[in-house]
C-alpha cells in the first residue's frame, strides 16, 4: 500500500497543472458549502433566537383547544390552581427546563380618552417573563421595569394614537363571564415590531389582568418553557409526554403541549433552509464527482501505454485499479484540506467584520457566522467518498485494457 501511495503521488506531480486545476475546483466547492453552511446557520439561529427568547419560548403548554382557538383569546380555557399544582411537578423536577412563566392572554379596548383601538395582551409576572424571555427587554423602547398599573404599549399602537412614555391610558375588557371592566394605566414603554405571531402584542402585570377580568384565585393562559439548550428540544417534549395522558371526566386529554416549531410559521423557513442546505451539498458533490471523473479518464487515455507495460509486467488488475482509487483519494484530500481551511479564513474575517443587516424597523441581524467541526467533518468526508466513487469506473477501466492493444497505441 506504502509503494501504491507513493506512485499515486508521483503520477499527480507528473501532471501538476491539471492536478491544480482539479484540486481547486473541488476546493472551490468545499468553500462555497462551508461558507453557505456557517451563513445560513447564522441566520437560522437569529430567526430562532428571535421566536424563542423574544416571544414563545422553546415549549408552551395550554389547556386542551386553547391553541386551535387562540385567535379568540378564549378565557374559559385557562389553566386552573389544581391543573398548575399537577404541572409544576413536571416542570420543577425536569432536568432540561430552565425556567418557565405564567402568561395571561386577552383582547381589550385601549384609550388614549381621545380614540381607542383593540389591543392584545400578555399579563406576565416581569421576574418570571424576563428569564424565561432573554431577549424580550431589547424589543421595549423607553423601558425601565413593569411594575403593577403600568402597560408596554405595542409601536403601532403608540406611534397611531401618539402615545408616549408616562401617559395615562384605559384598559377596557371583558371577563370570562361577559361583563365589562376597566382599569386605569400608565404607559412603561413601547415594544418593537417582530415578525410573525405576538408582534403587536402590549404587555401588562400579571396582577392588573386579574384586576381588570375579575379573576379571584390562580388562573393562566399558557406556561413558556425555556429549556437548558434548545438542541434538546425532543427529548424534553418526551419527558413532559406523561401530562398528555391526563385526562378529563369525559375521557379527553386535559392539556396541550407544543414546541415553538409547531408554533411559529417560520419553521417553514427554517426547514427551507435545511432543504437549501442539501441543494448546495448536491452541487458539491456534482462539481467533485465531474471534476475527479474528468481528470481520471484523461489519465488513463494519456497513460494508456505506461498501463500496458506495467500489465505486461505482472501487475494484477486489483493492483491497477488501486493506483487510480489512491489518486482520486488523494485529490479528494487535498481539495477537502485545504477548502476547509480556506473556509475557516473567510468564516473568521465575516465574524471579525460583524457585518449589520437591518430589518426595518424590528432589529438587526449582526453576521457572525460560526463554522462548526461536525460541518467541516461531514463535507469533507462527503468530498473524499465522491472522489473515491468518481474514480471506480476509470479505474476499472484502466484495469481492462489489453497490454498488447495498449502497448500497440501511438
Amino acid at each position: 500500500m506504502k509503494n501504491i501511495f507513493k506512485i499515486s503521488y508521483r503520477n499527480l506531480l507528473r501532471n501538476s497543472r491539471r492536478t491544480l486545476l482539479t484540486a481547486s475546483l473541488i476546493t472551490l466547492g468545499v468553500v462555497f458549502v462551508l461558507v453557505y453552511t456557517a451563513l445560513s446557520g447564522n441566520f437560522k439561529n437569529y430567526m430562532i433566537g428571535q421566536i424563542t427568547d423574544s416571544a414563545m419560548g422553546h415549549i408552551q403548554i395550554h389547556k386542551k383547544g386553547f391553541v386551535a382557538s387562540v385567535e379568540n383569546l378564549p378565557l374559559d380555557k385557562n389553566l386552573n390552581k389544581k391543573q398548575l399544582e399537577y404541572l409544576e411537578t413536571f416542570l420543577n423536577k425536569s432536568k432540561y427546563i430552565q425556567s418557565y412563566s405564567y402568561r395571561i392572554k386577552f383582547g381589550g379596548m385601549f384609550s388614549n380618552f381621545v380614540t381607542s383601538t383593540n389591543i392584545r395582551l400578555n399579563a406576565i409576572n416581569p421576574k418570571s417573563e424576563f428569564e424565561t424571555l432573554p431577549m424580550l427587554k431589547n424589543r421595549f423602547e423607553g423601558f425601565e421595569s413593569l411594575g403593577k398599573g403600568g402597560i408596554i404599549v405595542p409601536e403601532l399602537i403608540a406611534s397611531g394614537m401618539k402615545v408616549k412614555k408616562d401617559d395615562t391610558v384605559v384598559l377596557v375588557a371583558n371577563n370570562k363571564s361577559g361583563s365589562v371592566n376597566g382599569i386605569n394605566l400608565k404607559v412603561a414603554g413601547t415594544i418593537n415590531r417582530i415578525s410573525g405571531p405576538g408582534g403587536r402584542d402590549g404587555y401588562i402585570h400579571i396582577d392588573d389582568a386579574k384586576k381588570v377580568l375579575r379573576i379571584k384565585d390562580i388562573e393562566v393562559s399558557e406556561i413558556v418553557i425555556r429549556l437548558k439548550d434548545n438542541d434538546m428540544l425532543d427529548i424534553a417534549l418526551e419527558e413532559l409526554n406523561p401530562i398528555l395522558q391526563k385526562l378529563n371526566v369525559n375521557e379527553k386529554p386535559v392539556f396541550e403541549i407544543h414546541s415553538w416549531k409547531k408554533l411559529s410559521p417560520f419553521y417553514n423557513i427554517v426547514k427551507m433552509l435545511d432543504i437549501m442546505n442539501l441543494g448546495i451539498q448536491i452541487i458539491l458533490i456534482s462539481i467533485v464527482l465531474i471534476s475527479i471523473l474528468n481528470v481520471m479518464i484523461m489519465s488513463v487515455y494519456e497513460r494508456v501505454k505506461e498501463i500496458g507495460t506495467i500489465a505486461a509486467m505482472g501487475t494484477p488488475p486489483k493492483t491497477i485499479v488501486k493506483l487510480f482509487l489512491m489518486e482520486g483519494l488523494l485529490l479528494g484530500i487535498l481539495g477537502a484540506v485545504l477548502g476547509s481551511i480556506l473556509s475557516i479564513i473567510i468564516v473568521q474575517g465575516l465574524d471579525m467584520i460583524q457585518l449589520t443587516y437591518n430589518f426595518g424597523q424590528e432589529s438587526n441581524l449582526i453576521l457572525e457566522p460560526v463554522l462548526s467541526i461536525k460541518d467541516i467533518i461531514v463535507v469533507s468526508i462527503v468530498v473524499i467518498f465522491i472522489s473515491l466513487l468518481a474514480s471506480i469506473s476509470p479505474a476499472i477501466k484502466a484495469s481492462n485494457l489489453d497490454p498488447v492493444e495498449a502497448l500497440r497505441t501511438n
